[in-house]
């Protein structure tokens, strides 16, 4: 009768060096089994690092159950998920290495020096002295008939056969990067659910004249409140600051926003997001104002004196209304408090900042482990959930590669 204890370690492959896949590594290799990461690029963390370049927005100081709803329908399953691994778990998590946090004044929680570099640097290094082999330049490409990972590599295909295996391949934006959704099609091909990917926190296309997209492209919209519909039907309104692009509109409030206006498009065609760029002032007070005398100034320069709009403000005024909107002034008054901006598309997934759909959470249970696949888990942003910039989406990646490998250890544990 042979000794279990005697038997060599299990093994387990996680396949995906960003946050979720190196954070399973981590707890994978702390329950003692032997662990072996492969990455498609030369070095892990690209996109962590990128997504850094700014600052690295490492989590939020939202308190929960405000946290979870940052999720939105998937906020019940992703809350589970931070039961295990909180925000405030993920501060103390980068305090281990030396990496102090600060809540910033828009509740972001940042690095001290706002660095992703060190972070990510101490993080593989301790990794690979814990025991973690990695292996780079190595793209899956699924599996071969007798059930082995398959890679393609610098020396050509590798197979690898695992006792487990976690999967954290990263959605579909910044393809450059190794997130490319090339996963899809070998997932499918064993009989996985996979909601179809499409872009989140993203920019949205506007059809601007040539005159301004020319000269306003990049200029800043701020402050102004946004107005729009979710798809309940209800009335829904948030501050903030973005961007007049060439192509259209993008920042920080477009991207709070995108969900509700990516699937307002995907069922009507279009959606209308309506500014009002003069927070604070009311529509009589604007009428008012701008009827006063013009003392031979520009219209233009008219809207700057009494209605403190900037180049770009007064420009989107003139977009909308043409160039005669001075001889309409409750129209220029309306227009200021709701500006509206037909929406018509997306901007496409290579380069948003993450993507929607994915594994649904309904193909895997509760350890993440895929219904068809007995042995594979899944974690990250290849699953279907998304949320807003601000943190959100880092903390659930680390939160989803938590849950996952403790799935791949109970489940080892028990065959």
């Amino acid at each position: 009768m042979s000794n279990p204890d005697l038997q060599p370690p299990r093994r387990v492959a996680v396949v995906g060096g960003g946050p979720a896949g190196l954070f399973a590594a981590e707890r994978l290799r702390a329950a003692g089994l032997e662990v072996d990461l492969y990455e498609a690029k030369g070095s892990p963390g690209r996109k962590f690092l990128i997504a850094g370049k700014g600052g690295l927005n490492l989590t939020h100081s939202d308190e929960r159950p405000l946290f979870d709803s940052r999720y939105r329908e998937h906020s019940a399953a992703v809350g589970d998920w931070l039961d295990g691994f909180d925000a405030q778990a993920l501060r103390d998590w980068a305090a281990g290495f030396g990496v102090d946090t600060y809540v910033g004044s828009s509740g972001r929680v940042f690095p001290v020096d706002r660095k992703a570099a060190p972070l990510l640097r101490g993080w593989v290094r301790r990794l690979k002295e814990q025991g973690v082999r990695l292996h780079v330049n190595h793209r899956w490409t699924g599996w071969a008939d007798d059930g082995a990972l398959q890679f393609a590599s610098e020396h050509g295909e590798v197979r690898v056969h695992a006792d487990a295996t976690v999967l954290a391949l990263g959605g579909g934006s910044w393809p450059q990067l190794g997130s490319d959704g090339a996963w899809v099609a070998p997932l499918q091909a064993r009989g996985v659910d996979v909601a179809p990917l499409q872009s989140a926190n993203c920019g949205f296309d506007v059809d601007w004249s040539p005159h301004f997209a020319q000269r306003h492209a990049g200029a800043p919209l701020k402050p102004v409140v946004a107005h729009w519909t979710d798809l309940q039907g209800r009335p829904q309104s948030l501050q903030g600051e973005c961007v007049a692009s060439s192509y259209g509109i993008e920042g920080s409030l477009v991207y709070a926003l995108a969900a509700d206006l990516r699937d307002t498009i995907n069922r009507d065609g279009h959606a209308v997001l309506a500014l009002d760029l003069v927070p604070g002032r009311d529509e009589a007070r604007l009428l008012a104002d701008l009827s006063r005398p013009r003392k031979g100034r520009s219209f233009g320069e008219h809207l700057r004196r009494q209605a403190g709009l900037d180049a770009v403000k007064a420009a989107l005024v003139f977009e909308h209304l043409g160039k005669d909107a001075g001889n309409d002034l409750p129209a220029v008054a309306a227009t200021l408090k709701r500006l509206p901006l037909r929406l018509l598309r997306p901007r496409p997934m290579a380069e948003v900042i993450s993507t929607a759909g994915g594994v649904r959470l309904q193909a895997m249970d509760n350890q993440l482990m895929l219904s068809a696949l007995p042995g594979v888990f899944c974690a990250g942003e290849m699953l279907d959930w998304e949320a807003p910039t601000g943190g959100y989406l880092l903390t659930a990646c680390y939160a989803s590669g938590l849950r996952a490998a403790e799935g791949a250890v109970a489940w080892l544990a028990a065959r």
